[in-house]
């Protein structure tokens, strides 16, 4: 991988782009269908009292389409942490090998709760949970861990930083909201998942942009 080289390779900026904008894509295609087949009903996932990112793929058509978009999109995001890991080596900045540690355990995750979503069971909703949380969990420490070697470099890398920090914020209200008993918390659970994915999601777009703007290229070498 080569960076600000004028070698002939392949510009990686796009595979990143669609390893943040994929997952995305499928769970709110996933909404729309189920809510368009009457398996749920009409509100906006972003506000109170709505569906799960889980209950969007577990129906008829919508079951189909998660897993046909998900299973793709954990394999490129492997590989777009790899492609990070690779980049702060060349940028000589240390916790870089972590990455792909990181990168490559959240996507098992996802996979398993993929692969157990829309079916019953205790076991598979333990699965399914599981899944969910070291997914998400990992992915915001790899994301801490980029934003922190890149701001000792650029200001991106500190806007990086100060999102991922934005996002900590966002769990830890959830999770104090979850702890005080006047609080209806059950009527926003689903709302505060669908943010958090979403700026998990944000942050990787804002990598995508690096990306471009370093003009980061993968070479083959004989």
């Amino acid at each position: 991988m080569d960076k600000h080289s004028d070698k002939p390779g392949h510009h990686l900026w796009w595979l990143g782009l669609m390893s943040a904008l994929l997952p995305m894509l499928t769970i709110h295609l996933c909404w729309l269908v189920s809510s368009f087949q009457g398996q749920l009903s009409w509100c906006n996932p972003y506000g109170l009292n709505c569906h799960s990112v889980s209950a969007t793929g577990r129906y008829g058509v919508a079951y189909f389409i998660f897993k046909g978009g998900m299973i793709p999109a954990l394999v490129m995001l492997t590989f777009y942490w790899w492609v990070n890991q690779q980049w702060l080596n060349r940028l000589s900045l240390a916790r870089g090998n972590k990455l792909m540690l990181c990168g490559t355990l959240a996507s098992l995750a996802l996979l398993i709760y993929t692969l157990s979503l829309g079916h019953a069971g205790d076991a598979f909703y333990l699965l399914r949970r599981a899944g969910v949380i070291i997914y998400l969990g990992l992915t915001f420490i790899a994301q801490l861990i980029l934003g922190a070697a890149l701001a000792k470099t650029t200001k991106a890398g500190k806007v990086l930083l100060t999102l991922s920090l934005f996002t900590l914020a966002v769990a830890l209200c959830s999770l104090l909201l979850d702890a005080l008993p006047s609080v209806d918390y059950q009527s926003m659970d689903d709302a505060f998942e669908w943010w958090l994915i979403m700026l998990l999601n944000l942050h990787g777009l804002g990598v995508v942009w690096l990306w471009k703007q370093h003009k980061l290229k993968l070479t083959l070498q004989c």
